[in-house]
């Protein structure tokens, strides 16, 4: 067996160690992390709360381990759906050549002319706030990337001896792109979508922020950030602890990706 790369082995251990919590959140969690208890608002870091209370006396390390589960289903989940629209589209693009790759590749430019967040929120504004919009967005939005990394990677790999030879064995086109060249071309792809899903938890946590993403009095890392912006001189707890939080997430993909990249032996 293959030695895995020093990043792809902590990453692995990083990104594990969040989903772990995040699954165990119910059992470790010490506070209900929508519980209110003006009582003991804004109080710092102490024995009896290790990172905190809220302005509303919420546990702040309590709705940070819950706040992972969200935002963790949001990077996952809003990097599953562009990656498959994207890598339909893009091998399609690529193989079929012609009107059909000029057409498609119209499209994307016509959707990278427009701000990434720009066109994320206009989208989230016109559906209604909430993370079903958020994920609509993202797989309107997110799936140019892909599309292009997918097609430029089934440009080359058509003219391949494998692929002629599955082509004078009267094998459907179908069948050629989905069995023989796709999953040749999706390693760049697969990489990508790691540090892919740092981009989409930022995303999803700046749209929360905005107040257009995760609603409260749901524990979500961005919405957390929100909420302690006002008490940012007085309470900084509030919001550099899940600040913190995405930062070590964010690196622990960001490892991932790069392991990966490595362990694979893509260039990025």
């Amino acid at each position: 067996m293959p030695k895995l790369p020093l990043p792809l082995v902590l990453g692995i251990l990083l990104v594990g160690a969040w989903a772990l919590l995040a699954l165990a959140a119910p059992w470790v969690a010490p506070f209900d992390p929508i519980a209110q208890n003006l009582a003991v608002a804004l109080q710092p870091p102490s024995a009896a709360h290790w990172l905190g209370t809220d302005n509303f006396g919420r546990d702040v390390l309590s709705r940070v381990i819950w706040g992972a589960r969200v935002d963790l289903q949001i990077g996952i989940i809003g990097v599953v759906f562009p990656f498959i629209i994207g890598t339909s589209i893009g091998a399609v693009a690529g193989y079929a050549g012609g009107i059909v790759d000029t057409v498609l590749m119209r499209v994307i430019d016509v959707v990278l002319a427009f701000p990434f967040l720009v066109l994320m929120i206009a989208i989230i504004a016109i559906l209604g706030p909430g993370l079903a919009s958020f994920y609509i967005a993202m797989a309107l939005v997110g799936w140019v990337s892909y599309a292009r990394l997918i097609r430029a990677q089934v440009l080359v790999l058509k003219h391949a001896d494998f692929v002629l030879a599955a082509k004078s064995l009267d094998f459907g086109h179908a069948r050629i792109l989905f069995r023989h060249i796709l999953p040749n071309a999706i390693t760049g792809s697969i990489v990508f979508s790691m540090s892919d899903v740092v981009l989409v938890i930022l995303s999803g946590s700046s749209i929360s922020y905005l107040g257009l993403g995760v609603q409260p009095p749901t524990a979500e890392w961005g919405i957390m950030i929100a909420e302690g912006q006002g008490f940012i001189t007085t309470a900084w707890w509030i919001s550099a602890f899940p600040g913190f939080a995405i930062v070590i997430m964010a690196f622990g993909f960001s490892l991932l990706a790069d392991g990966l990249a490595e362990f694979l032996g893509v260039r990025e």
